[in-house]
């Protein structure tokens, strides 16, 4: 039962939309403008850099703690990590939204940030610099992806946590396969670009 309860309680708390509940208080609707995706970088095309650093925290802050009721619901690394990671999923595809949401990367960052805090600073690192090298949020955020799997693989972190870490990968890089293909095609816009 603790299983369960912990599982849900993952997903609930990713699943609160809030790139959608920032612009929708500021008269946007955030699946209608730019890129149409509930997360922080479409915020930041079409509501600015505030409520992008806003929604960014509060996805982040939502990943930790889902991984810390987990954690007082039971002991069990395994629950927690797959906590963790319905809350990755509870963002993507959230009930609420039509199970369309975001592409998991900040959600991601607070649930690795708790279980794997070295691997996560790697991984945010990895992001950081690609972005400020291509200017290409999409790059960094798969780069980002990719550099958690290898580091928690690489690192001395129980094998609950990696297999975390692969699936959330996976997720990421698969909801950013559009990117991707524009990416290859050279389309994908840069940051600064108009919509």
């Amino acid at each position: 039962m603790r299983i369960v309860i912990a599982v849900a309680l993952g997903y609930l708390f990713g699943s609160i939309p809030f790139a959608f509940l920032v612009t929708r208080a500021r008269g946007i609707d955030i699946r209608k403008v730019g890129s149409g995706n509930v997360g922080a970088a479409n915020v930041l095309r079409t509501a600015g850099v505030m409520p992008a650093v806003a929604v960014m925290l509060l996805d982040i802050a939502k990943g930790a703690m889902a991984v810390q009721v987990a954690r007082l619901v039971t002991g069990d690394l395994a629950v927690v990590t797959a906590a963790g990671c319905a809350a990755i999923v509870g963002h993507i595809y959230p009930a609420w939204l039509g199970f369309r949401g975001g592409k998991g990367v900040a959600a991601s960052a607070g649930v690795f940030g708790m279980l794997a805090p070295v691997a996560t600073v790697i991984a945010a690192t990895v992001f950081v610099g690609t972005v400020v090298v291509t200017r290409f949020m999409s790059a960094g955020s798969i780069a980002g992806a990719l550099a958690l799997a290898v580091a928690v693989m690489v690192g001395n972190v129980p094998a609950p946590v990696v297999a975390g870490a692969m699936l959330a990968a996976i997720l990421i890089v698969h909801r950013h396969r559009d990117n991707l293909s524009r990416l290859v095609a050279g389309t994908e816009r840069r940051i600064g670009m108009r919509l």
